[in-house]
């Protein structure tokens, strides 16, 4: 099979580029994806394109416009029957290797997160007024205010999970920024049928956006593209991104998504008869889906001892679960790194479970690994791959000093704890460097406006232009009346 990926405006002809070929097998099963590698001189012509096109039409539209257009392009890919749909349910399992049936529920559940009233959601929790974004709003301290997006926006995108991309293009349109978007070398299919979507609904639009490719590290293309965005939003492992900000100008405002690690908090109010295999279920699905590959999948667990259930008995629930699911959901195969990794871990573990108190569930010939330990233990970042180290500790605010020691990596927690614990924990989880707190179950599906690692979305995509009271007061005497 072969499939054309990538979106290019009016200014390019997909004849006249260059074309790469990203080759991807899975169950037997072959695909080809061409992908378009621009030259400098492309580079230079697409992104003055997209800046002229940007300032001309996307800038003049009212933000409900954009979010209508965005509502109707998700809707399209949330109807099955839709041809985009029922491309994405048959191509991505062979370019992304994850189960078909995980891959259909998963993109139902993220593309839900962008429809019409999530939306205005994304744009309350970051502006109290979004018509801040389309004319001068007055501003409590006097005078008036109005919120500019950049003239050009660049995504350099990670493919660790399926559609991730549409994040921060959705970003870039709410805030009137035209986009270029790097495709991901591990899922180049979902960001160019977005765009294409876009610019069936409105081909002005279309104008504004492009998706391309280029191989990451390669001098020439990689520095000419660094010089044309005013912004440039980045995802990616903490070496590749060092090396994009050191390439870029000192003018250009670079937005980091680095490498992080997410933990869960299991008070003993919790572990009770009636609520242990439901939370455990939970806990299994955050493990299980795309195979811990997110930033927010859980890697640790921290489980207070003194409930009904003791956090031996809860990691052999959670093993139950897990081998349950590797039924209904196989694992993707994991390339000869990753499971050598797996592997490690594994062969790590069973070594220290000579020396100390720990159990390890799972055998070597299954999808899944579960480590109990008796004691307290540092959080460490696991195999990834469905690797999880459930760690007992006597009180559960001691798992806070466990976890601080890795603050820069931090970023999601689930706990499961009563009202009053929730809120304690919280701030202390805070403090250690959490960005977000959820419930189990829900870690790999972030709200709508969720605040990523911490900063606001929308926000640090814009700069804003004030008119001070002084100025207006000015103005007034050179009004015609004024006389």
């Amino acid at each position: 099979m072969k499939e054309v990926a990538g979106y290019l405006p009016g200014c390019l002809s997909p004849e006249g580029v260059q074309w790469r070929t990203l080759s991807f097998s899975h169950h037997g099963q072959h695909l080809d994806v061409d992908v378009p590698d621009l030259n400098p001189a492309e580079i230079t012509l697409l992104s003055a394109h997209l800046r002229d096109h940007a300032r001309a039409y996307l800038k003049t539209m009212s933000v409900a416009k954009i979010v209508a257009i965005i509502d109707e392009a998700i809707a399209r890919l949330l109807d099955r029957n839709h041809p985009l749909r029922r491309k994405a349910e048959m191509l991505l399992p062979i370019v992304t290797g994850y189960d078909a049936e995980m891959i259909r529920l998963g993109l139902t559940g993220y593309l839900k997160t962008f429809r019409q009233p999530q939306l205005k959601r994304f744009l309350a929790e970051d502006f109290n007024d979004p018509q801040l974004l389309d004319d001068f709003q007055p501003r409590p301290n006097g005078g008036f205010a109005r919120a500019f997006g950049p003239d050009l926006l660049m995504h350099i995108w990670a493919g660790n999970v399926p559609g991730l991309p549409l994040w921060s293009l959705i970003c870039g349109l709410l805030v009137k920024a035209g986009s270029v978007g790097k495709l991901p070398g591990a899922e180049p299919l979902m960001a160019g049928w977005f765009a294409q979507l876009l610019a069936e609904i409105d081909p002005q639009l279309g104008e504004c956006l492009a998706v391309v490719w280029w191989k990451g590290g390669e001098a020439e293309a990689e520095k000419h593209w660094l010089t044309q965005p005013d912004v440039v939003m980045a995802y990616g492992g903490n070496a590749a991104l060092a090396a994009i900000k050191h390439q870029l100008p000192v003018t250009t405002r670079f937005l980091p998504h680095g490498h992080k690690i997410s933990v869960g908090l299991v008070a003993r109010s919790a572990l009770d008869t009636r609520q242990g295999v439901d939370l455990a279920q939970r806990v299994a699905y955050d493990v299980i889906r795309y195979d811990q590959a997110g930033c927010y999948s859980p890697q640790m667990l921290f489980v207070e001892r003194g409930g009904r259930i003791t956090p031996q008995e809860f990691a052999e629930y959670i093993a139950h679960e897990l081998r349950a699911l590797a039924r209904k959901y196989p694992r993707r195969v994991l390339s000869s790194a990753e499971a050598n990794s797996v592997a490690a871990w594994r062969s790590r573990e069973e070594i220290r479970a000579l020396q100390d108190n720990r159990i390890l569930f799972g055998e070597p010939t299954d999808s899944w690994s579960v480590v109990v330990v008796d004691g307290p233990e540092a959080l460490m970042p696991s195999a990834l791959g469905r690797t999880l180290k459930v760690v007992a500790v006597d009180e559960i605010e001691d798992a806070i000093a466990l976890i601080s020691q890795q603050k820069i990596y931090l970023q999601t927690a689930a706990v499961a704890a009563t009202p009053r614990e929730l809120f304690g924990l919280a701030a202390r989880l805070g403090q250690a460097g959490i960005t977000r707190i959820t419930a189990f179950g829900s870690m790999t599906s972030p709200a709508a406006g969720w605040h990523h690692d911490g900063r606001f979305s929308l926000l640090d995509l814009v700069t804003f232009t004030e008119i001070e009271a002084s100025a207006e007061t000015a103005a007034e005497r050179f009004a015609p009346y004024a006389d």
